[in-house]
């Protein structure tokens, strides 16, 4: 059964040179239980959109349409009270950046009991309690110490843990992790992989990852969807993405990122050009600048919008190219060099 829910979403900004067109037109939809993998460069609208299901932008300059709908409830009408009521108990966010997220004049406890008793009538004493049991369950060691200590003593791993903690202590429904595991190395990187997978499981909870690192949608996610220039280009399971891709933009992303289960005889395949600005989109399809195969289009690759197509199985591509086209290129020409790389 569907629990989150997104028809149409859009964000756009308003600011002094244009109107930021963030996030779109996007949908989607996500089960209990499952993972999706939202990718894309920066500025391709992830945040934003993660931000939007939160209600963070509510308040603020955004001019938000669409649905998004929460286990039978539409969030983008509701009233900002309803919605910082939902924050915590329904919906959690891991956030990019744990020192910024975290209060730097409060313990790391003090941060948690607070989330903890918003939504749960219990003393003071029983909270600092569950504080220091989700210390202890993301892996804190001595968690009776540390959850004394300010987010500044911590490294960024533990912070991460310690925003993780904080994120799970009502047992949110919905959890949402923004780059978690941005600037760490690699041991805690996958440290912190395997805990939110643990952690996902005993909850059940339905979980977004948004990065752009495919590493880590390829370890954790069941479906994965692909974002360029605040819209979807591309959606499917993770078979579906990495084996058989039909946009030119993913196979790109798939170039560029480094092999390391075989030795490398090429070099990596950037994608040329620069993510597109929002407040100017190119025309047609957004990333026709940079697309190799935007003359065989016809033209229209500069003048139409590409419709969100399924080309099978609930994989959506929005491409001009017809997916007999797309999947002879993959087969022929793209496959063969990735797998050399």
């Amino acid at each position: 059964m569907t629990f989150l829910e997104l028809k149409d979403l859009k964000v756009h900004f308003p600011t002094d040179d244009g109107l930021v067109k963030s996030v779109d037109g996007l949908s989607f939809s996500l089960e209990r239980g499952k993972t999706l993998g939202i990718v894309g460069e920066s500025g391709s609208g992830k945040s934003v959109t993660s931000l939007g299901i939160l209600g963070l932008h509510k308040g603020g300059r955004a001019k938000i349409s669409g649905e998004i709908w929460l286990d039978g409830e539409e969030l983008v009408s509701a009233t900002p009270e309803h919605v910082r009521g939902l924050r915590g108990k329904k919906m959690a966010m891991i956030f990019q950046d744990p020192l910024s997220a975290m209060h730097p004049y409060y313990t790391v406890g003090d941060q948690i009991i607070e989330a903890y008793r918003i939504h749960h009538d219990v003393t003071k004493a029983v909270a600092r309690k569950h504080a220091i049991d989700m210390l202890g369950r993301v892996g804190i060691p001595t968690p009776g110490k540390r959850v004394d200590d300010y987010p500044h003593h911590f490294s960024g791993g533990m912070r991460q843990r310690a925003m993780i903690a904080m994120a799970l202590s009502c047992d949110p429904e919905l959890l949402i992790a923004d780059e978690p595991t941005t600037a760490l190395d690699v041991t805690v990187q996958a440290q912190i992989l395997d805990l939110m997978r643990d952690l996902q499981r005993e909850f059940n909870s339905a979980l977004i990852i948004i990065t752009h690192d495919l590493g880590v949608v390829a370890e954790l996610s069941d479906d994965i969807l692909v974002m360029y220039g605040g819209k979807c280009i591309e959606y499917g399971t993770a078979e579906d993405i990495f084996y058989r891709p039909e946009h030119p933009y993913t196979w790109g992303l798939l170039g560029s990122m480094p092999r390391l289960d075989r030795e490398p005889t090429e070099r990596l395949l950037p994608i040329k050009g620069s993510p597109p600005s929002l407040i100017n989109v190119p025309g047609g399809c957004a990333f026709n600048p940079r697309c190799p195969y935007a003359d065989r289009t016809d033209g229209k690759s500069t003048t139409e919008v590409p419709a969100l197509l399924e080309t099978e199985g609930g994989h959506m591509v929005r491409c001009h190219m017809s997916k007999t086209e797309r999947r002879t290129l993959w087969e022929n020409e793209i496959k063969p060099v990735l797998e050399t790389q």
